[in-house]
């Protein structure tokens, strides 16, 4: 068949290919150790009660019509008091875009400022940079990152990548590592691109940093620092991406919000108008009705982080008992977000079969198997193949899951040789 230049070039998910062997052998009734997809267990990780109320509340009271294309104004009045409340950022309504999750905001974001053929650099690891590179034909710079900052992006490491860029993709809580930026490396970056963009003509377009903070409310001891909190000469070319889905574990309710120079906004809020990409109306008055509750929100926000809090630290406990018995593998001190990273140093053993393990890919579908115990290779995120490091994901596996699939991964491990 015939198609589109674009669609006969699309690259393929390593995650969703993960997740059909991980399907293939639930239905032969294997029990698993799923910790591969980026999202919540209903029956472990509810939405909060009364998010799930005021949703029932407001299509009772047929709030089933088109929103308007950038958000209703109630729900973008109540994100404009979360924002100076939580984060001490000044944006007004209408800097602000209400959307189906937060993907076609990222999506927008490309569109909006990338030209084909202009540059785009990203971290890697990071989440699906790449195929959005891709969609706007943008020339996508991978910069790779290293365990020493924990896998965050420096401003060493992308001064050298600057001159002539169109966007800087960042992210802070990172998926897939969990770690976050310190105030330190967000500041120098900061500091770069504003030198960067002092030093470009009238005509010239900035340099723009995309900054997504979907996992924002979710950190443990470190706090949550932005750009424009840093760096309010940021503001001008700073485009946030924000919502609902990783905060309150709904990410089937579709509730993101984006914001920055009421301009872009704008150009973001066209093209989401001609695709239809808005959340649900009867959502959005639902998400207004509940964040504008504070202590609703901080309560349940507590319970929630202890409870995934205990998820990452059981897998990191596990693998530093294991470390110190002399396995090869080591993990980063949990820091925010539902990610664990995770290093399992066994590329170029050999299984009790006599397969040799030649890259991350074969070290994960290995575990799959002999332990029943499903991750995501970095490779997914866009670094080598060779680099044995590996995403754990904790919103999918019930705590007795996580507990019973150490044991399983340490003699997994343990038969090759």
């Amino acid at each position: 068949m015939n198609v589109s230049v674009l669609a006969n070039s699309l690259i393929g998910s390593e995650i969703i290919k993960i997740g059909n062997e991980v399907n293939d052998m639930k239905s032969k009734g294997t029990d698993i150790a799923n910790l591969t997809i980026g999202d919540f267990d209903p029956s472990i990780f509810p939405i909060p009660e009364a998010l799930k109320d005021a949703i029932v509340e407001a299509y009772n009271q047929h709030q089933t019509n088109y929103p308007p294309a950038d958000g209703i104004l109630a729900l973008r009045e109540t994100i404009v008091e979360l924002l100076k409340d939580r984060y001490d950022l000044d944006f007004k309504s209408n800097e602000i875009l209400v959307s189906g999750g937060s993907r076609p905001l990222i999506y927008a974001t490309y569109l909006a400022l990338v030209d084909p053929g202009d540059k785009v650099i990203y971290p890697a690891p990071s989440w699906n940079n790449n195929h959005y590179c891709h969609l706007s034909s943008a020339e996508g710079i991978a910069v790779e990152t290293t365990e020493e900052t924990n896998f965050m992006p420096t401003a060493a490491i992308l001064k050298p990548h600057l001159k002539g860029a169109t966007l800087l993709a960042l992210c802070s809580p990172l998926n897939p590592t969990g770690t976050m930026f310190t105030k330190e490396q967000l500041e120098e970056i900061c500091d770069i691109v504003i030198e960067e963009n002092k030093s470009r003509s009238a005509g010239e377009k900035p340099l723009y940093v995309m900054y997504d903070q979907i996992y924002s409310l979710l950190t443990f001891d470190k706090e949550h620092i932005n750009p424009v909190s840093l760096r309010p000469e940021m503001r001008d070319y700073t485009i946030y991406i924000d919502g609902t889905s990783k905060c309150l574990a709904a990410t089937g309710v579709r509730v993101g919000w984006g914001f920055g120079p009421a301009a872009v906004i704008a150009k973001m809020k066209a093209f989401l108008t001609h695709i239809g990409a808005w959340a649900p109306k009867a959502e959005q008055v639902a998400v207004a009705k509940y964040f504008s509750d504070k202590a609703q929100v901080d309560t349940f926000l507590a319970a929630f982080k202890s409870q995934i809090r205990l998820s990452l630290d059981t897998i990191y406990d596990g693998f530093q008992e294991m470390k110190a018995e002399g396995f090869a593998v080591d993990a980063i001190v949990p820091m925010g977000a539902i990610y664990l990273t995770l290093k399992i140093d066994y590329i170029g053993k050999t299984t009790p079969s006599g397969q040799v393990l030649k890259d991350s890919a074969d070290v994960n579908f290995y575990l799959i198997k002999e332990a029943q115990a499903a991750l995501v290779p970095f490779s997914a995120f866009g670094t080598d193949e060779t680099k044995s490091w590996f995403r754990a994901s904790v919103g999918g596996c019930s705590l007795k899951g996580i507990e019973e699939m150490i044991p399983r991964i340490k003699k997994a491990l343990a038969q090759l040789s």
